[in-house]
């Protein structure tokens, strides 16, 4: 047995060398058809099509490997314990891989397009400059501005933006064409607001950016503050659930707050409560009740805003604007309420008049945002002769 030792470890090694082969080709077949669907189609290959060439790969493989044996070696017995086990090990691996190989794929023809210069061009669009020659050119202004009331975006990706040129079809409105700058923009610089204007011969003349606020913070109202202790949550409980926070180590149990179930982890909870009664409760251990609890329009109207490209905005009517005498229906925007020396009106009607002092809550793209804040200015003063 000794003397077969050695040969049988390499055979082992063989085989394992073999299989990760497999596996990691494979893979790189997937990163290739990532980087090339993002470089023609651009987007991101679907799961199920890398999947698909990742599972034909290694197919393709152990059929033509058992072909071979049979043929040259005469090596028939494919349903073997060992083949069998040594087949799906490489199917294993392989789709444990994909979707890193997927994201890197995906990540190379990224770069690829950027440093070819032609990231800037759709699949639907080199089909029309062979056919007729023609495009609509969007150059990005070199200047790039912040969304006011939004996070800014990493200064690199504001030079990377300075300066480009977008390739588009020639086809198209100019807000469809705006769009299409915006979504362009989302997409393959993972911007989360974008402000931009684009005049009829497709020049960008103002571009502003703003980053998703990530964490809930900024979601807690006043006098509220989010805490997570270690519980046993309900089932089925989730975030915006209302629960009882109840304290069991006591001889009975103790109700020692009411809070809204902000996330859940196993037995970790985050709870949304008074900023008085979080102070209490951080790292300790609880139950929790659940309570039956009609979210308020306030709330869904909240939860919707976050997850929207709207956001709120305050602006306040000026003598002698361009909103000053003007209805409702001409705001940009989705107008929500007025406030007036006589109070507020909730969801005006469009042909209400706004009156200098009125200050509007409105609903509005960042683009709109900024517009209502220039028809809302008062005009500037008369220039000298």
């Amino acid at each position: 047995m000794t003397a077969f030792a050695p040969v049988l470890d390499e055979l082992q090694m063989a085989t394992v060398a073999e299989a990760a082969g497999l596996a990691l080709g494979a893979g790189v077949a997937v990163a290739v058809l990532a980087a090339a669907f993002r470089w023609y189609f651009r987007q991101r290959v679907p799961f199920g099509v890398a999947l698909l060439v990742d599972a034909a790969v290694v197919t393709l493989y152990l059929n033509t490997r058992v072909a071979l044996g049979d043929a040259v070696a005469g090596e028939t017995d494919a349903l073997a314990p060992l083949a069998v086990g040594f087949n799906l090990a490489v199917f294993g691996a392989a789709v444990v891989l994909v979707p890193a190989a997927r994201r890197a794929g995906d990540r190379v023809g990224v770069q690829l397009l950027a440093a070819t210069g032609t990231r800037e061009l759709e699949g639907e669009v080199g089909q029309l400059v062979q056919a007729v020659g023609r495009a609509v050119a969007v150059e990005l202004p070199e200047d790039i501005d912040d969304i006011e009331g939004y996070d800014p975006v990493a200064p690199a990706v504001k030079r990377d933006l300075a300066g480009r040129t977008l390739i588009f079809p020639r086809r198209l409105t100019v807000e469809q064409l705006r769009d299409r700058v915006v979504t362009r923009l989302k997409d393959d610089y993972e911007v989360g607001y974008v402000d931009v204007e684009v005049e009829k011969d497709g020049t960008a003349t103002y571009l502003a950016l703003g980053r998703r606020t990530a964490g809930i913070g900024h979601t807690l109202p006043p006098g509220t503050a989010a805490v997570a202790v270690r519980a046993d949550p309900p089932n089925a409980a989730g975030a915006g659930d209302l629960v009882q926070v109840w304290e069991t180590t006591g001889e009975s149990p103790e109700r020692v707050a009411t809070a809204e179930i902000r996330g859940v982890h196993e037995d970790a909870v985050t709870l949304s409560l008074d900023e008085y009664d979080a102070r209490g409760l951080a790292g300790g251990d609880y139950r929790l009740l659940t309570l039956p609890y009609e979210p308020g329009a306030d709330r869904q109207f909240a939860s919707l805003l976050r997850g929207a490209d709207e956001t709120m905005t305050v602006a306040t009517v000026a003598a002698d604007s361009d909103l000053d005498g003007a209805t409702v229906g001409d705001v940009a925007g989705t107008v929500v309420a007025v406030r007036s020396a006589d109070g507020v009106d909730a969801i005006p009607a469009r042909d209400r008049v706004l009156a200098p002092e009125d200050t509007l809550y409105v609903v509005a793209r960042p683009d709109a945002a900024r517009r209502l804040d220039a028809a809302v200015a008062a005009p500037d003063a008369a220039e000298s002769p």
